[in-house]
């Protein structure tokens, strides 16, 4: 079996498993998805979501936060992991957003990237869940389950995100980024699975025993 026959069940999997699947973030607009994308590093989608849920409704553009200062959105965020970190960011690209973006979010990854906090990742959620944009951001997570899966040699996350828009139509990246996502929380976990146990690995690899390493971010 090649990693064309693997990717098609793959996606035989996850459509058949995630027919619908929805945005994990809570988010009022494309400007509080960048924040709580931004907030998700190294941090739960449902730690974020318990924080942000009492945020947005009050605060909700750029200027709401730019008028917060750094020291009272820490205290909004201080139950998140690295919060001081993250209100030094959302507090700086609220600023940028406003001196040079009249108040939006930009629509493309150069511009995306070069706003505080916000890596390639970030943007392509963004790109993607915010504008519709067909992005294939690539987590740990992901980049862990490809390997398992033989769908790259994971030798970074870069490698990964190429070799898995190789594999896959344009048209399905936003919502295999979400299915990805769900199955390995779900069936395909880190300390569970171990590529040896769940339909995907299963199917892909009938004759795989052991379990197999795969390559860090």
């Amino acid at each position: 079996m090649n990693e064309i026959q693997r990717a098609k069940i793959v996606s035989q999997i996850l459509d058949k498993t995630y027919p619908k699947i929805y945005v994990p973030l809570k988010s009022r607009n494309v400007f509080t998805l960048l924040i709580s994308v931004l907030l998700s590093a190294q941090c739960t989608d449902v730690n974020v979501n318990n924080v942000t849920k009492n945020i947005y409704p009050k605060f909700y553009k750029p200027k709401h936060f730019v008028k917060l200062g750094r020291k009272k959105i820490e205290k909004l965020i201080k139950k998140i992991g690295i919060f001081r970190i993250k209100a030094k960011s959302i507090f700086n690209l609220s600023k940028i957003l406003i001196k040079k973006h009249g108040g939006k979010v930009p629509k493309t990854f150069e511009e995306l990237e070069n706003l505080p906090g916000v890596g390639h990742k970030t943007a392509g959620v963004v790109m993607s869940q915010g504008f519709g944009y067909p992005a294939f951001p690539i987590d740990t997570h992901i980049h862990r389950l490809a390997q398992r899966w033989g769908l790259t040699n994971g030798k970074n996350v870069v490698q990964t995100e190429k070799d898995l828009k190789r594999l896959f139509p344009k048209k399905s990246w936003n919502k295999l980024h979400l299915q990805i996502i769900y199955y390995g929380r779900e069936y395909c976990k880190a300390r569970e699975c171990y590529g040896v146990t769940c339909k995907i690995c299963t199917t892909c690899y009938p004759k795989r025993k052991k379990p197999i390493k795969t390559k860090k971010a």
